[in-house]
Order: C-alpha cells, then structure tokens, then sequence
C-alpha cells in the first residue's frame, strides 16, 4: 500500500520556515515537510507571507503529491523532508 492524502489541510511552519502536510499509509499518519525554496512565490523569498507559500502550494498540489509519494516510497520514514532535488 502506499502513501495516500484524504486530508488536504497544510500549514505553514514558521520556524522551519517550511509548509507542513500529511499523508497516510494504511492507518500510519506521515508528516512531510516542504522547503520554501520549492514554492514560486511572486514576491522574493523574503518578502513572502504565509498566505503567499500557501497559495503557491495549493496552486502546485498536484506535483508537490505525486514528489511526496514518490520520496516516501524510497524513505519509508514517518516524516518525509522534501526539497527542490524531489522535483526535478
């Protein structure tokens, strides 16, 4: 089975100054950690608010998933810390 992401609740972590989110694998819960550096943010890193990180997230969902699933098939870790060599 792998990593699947009924809930689409994120947050932005401000002291690791990354967004944070969730998958699941069965009845594990897994915690991925995503690098501001991933998110094209019109203003420059920083000046980005939250509300900036998450809308870029919301907007790149699809592909910042399919790296989430992909680096957790590998890792098999309970938290999984994505960066920009995950989407490339």
């Amino acid at each position: 089975m792998g990593v699947s992401f009924p809930n689409g609740a994120r947050s932005f972590d401000h002291r690791n100054r990354c967004v944070r989110f969730t998958g699941y694998d069965g009845m594990f819960e897994i915690k991925f950690f995503l690098a501001t550096e991933v998110l094209a943010c019109e203003k420059s890193q920083r000046n980005a608010t939250e509300d900036d990180y998450l809308a870029s997230f919301d907007a790149l969902r699809p592909r910042i998933l399919k790296a989430a699933a992909s680096a957790y098939a590998k890792a098999r870790s309970s938290t999984v810390t994505l960066d920009l060599g995950h989407f490339r």
